[in-house]
């Protein structure tokens, strides 16, 4: 195969390593993958048990992120090493040509940072009133920095205390220790704003706030920590999300607020489940200077039953529905872990066939609102946050069964016969039953700024 080197750019940092690349070097015909350790490719997505993430950003590259304890780092001398690049597809489906990258981090970083800048940024740069004690007066200075917090040998209360940081531990007890600094952003971050990203459980909210900072203490049992095995470890992991106050007018909305996302992560050995073994903060990249137009992947799905527990497959399809028969519509926003990102539905029509644009056509949704001269008018349906992340980034809403009049005899109704959905894009003509209503969609974002 024909390899060439991957353009890009990398950042190294204490936990993991982010890779930065333009998204037009992923066409239609190629995979963003990843090769292991025996030369094997994976076809890189959003993957938390191997540590792997993708993420779409608004300048038009992907943001690779990958943990050095994930599935496909390997340790090469003093190095974290993965490769990753770009795997072409032939017409036949086979692989074609590569693009590949080998990224490499130093795996002793951590013991590159000057401990007297790092005393002097994290430490000293908290006023003495500010402080919030990390442990007791009595404790070592030794015990103190391993715990992650800053010392002081003066006399006064607190001598081991937060630092202008993310501090996180992982307790013997199996629990979350999350202490968050105002100034970990630029500009400050509004602390009354930071939430758990499940918090449907009591205990959730902060323990302990100040003006300069929040501590947030929870256990692996309780708001939302999901678990998984990896090898022998287990490893607890949860989110950290300040939600944007943003101010709107009719010609648009602004925010000033910064974003601000964490995820935490606390493994122990399943032999000793006793101490952890290793824990983990992970942020987002930097953000980009303004916001400006980029891809945005969107995903129509048809539920099951109202409950939108499970959805039809392209297997599925067609689905016979009879007339007055509800159907459960979903229509998401994929790849995106903004909260502040809003989804709106501006017009939704159906059609006879796959055509969007053909005639004739029934309104369901004009304006984003259900169409009033429908009888059965569509239903908006509410995006609970227990059963998504991000429900500003989901619109439901449900739609009786119906039937087109026949366009050559104008007053005969296909009455009683049943309606069947299609996917879009659609199967052969030959599989469509004729008359049955496609959806068609069209997307609005609220945003002043173009999606």
């Amino acid at each position: 195969q024909h390899v060439t080197e991957m353009p890009g750019v990398l950042h190294c940092g204490l936990q993991n390593l982010q890779f930065m690349v333009n998204l037009s070097l992923v066409a239609e015909s190629s995979e963003l993958t990843v090769w292991d350790s025996q030369g094997l490719p994976h076809r890189l997505k959003n993957d938390s048990d191997c540590g792997v993430w993708v993420i779409d950003s608004l300048d038009g590259s992907l943001v690779l992120e990958a943990t050095y304890n994930g599935c496909y780092v390997t340790v090469k001398g003093s190095h974290y090493v993965l490769v990753v690049g770009v795997q072409g597809v032939d017409e036949a489906g086979h692989m074609a040509g590569a693009i590949k990258r080998v990224l490499k981090c130093p795996s002793d970083l951590q013991g590159k940072v000057a401990p007297d800048t790092l005393r002097t940024e994290v430490c000293n740069a908290v006023p003495l009133k500010e402080r919030l004690v990390c442990a007791s007066s009595s404790i070592s200075r030794g015990n103190c920095e391993k715990l992650g917090c800053c010392y002081s040998s003066e006399e006064e209360v607190g001598s081991c205390y937060y630092g202008n940081t993310v501090t996180s531990q992982c307790t013997r007890e199996g629990r979350f220790s999350i202490a968050v600094s105002r100034n970990v952003t630029s500009p400050p971050l509004r602390l009354e704003s930071l939430q758990l990203v499940f918090r449907s459980d009591r205990g959730c909210d902060p323990v302990m706030a100040t003006p300069t900072f929040v501590l947030f203490q929870f256990s692996f049992t309780s708001c939302g920590t999901t678990k998984r095995k990896t090898g022998d470890r287990v490893v607890y992991e949860n989110e950290l999300v300040a939600n944007q106050d943003v101010r709107a007018w009719d010609s648009g909305s602004i925010t000033r607020d910064s974003i601000f996302r964490l995820r935490v992560s606390c493994s122990y050995s399943i032999l000793s489940n006793t101490s952890p073994v290793n824990m983990q903060v992970l942020t987002l990249p930097p953000p980009l200077p303004k916001t400006q137009p980029g891809p945005l992947s969107l995903e129509l799905q048809i539920a099951k039953d109202k409950s939108y527990g499970s959805y039809y497959g392209a297997s599925d399809y067609p689905v016979v529905k009879l007339l007055q028969d509800p159907i459960y519509v979903e229509v998401s926003i994929l790849h995106r872990t903004d909260p502040s990102l809003g989804l709106l539905l501006e017009q939704c029509w159906a059609t006879p066939g796959p055509q969007p644009f053909h005639q004739p056509q029934w309104p369901i949704l004009v304006k984003g609102c259900p169409y009033a001269g429908d009888n059965y008018q569509t239903k908006r349906i509410a995006v609970q946050k227990a059963s998504r992340p991000f429900p500003s980034h989901h619109q439901r809403f449900s739609i009786s069964t119906f039937s087109f009049t026949d366009t050559v005899k104008k007053e005969k109704v296909f009455r009683g016969k049943p309606m069947v959905l299609q996917s879009w894009p659609q199967p052969t003509a030959s599989e469509v039953m004729p008359f049955s209503p496609q959806l068609q969609w069209l997307l609005h974002s609220p945003l002043p700024t173009d999606v």
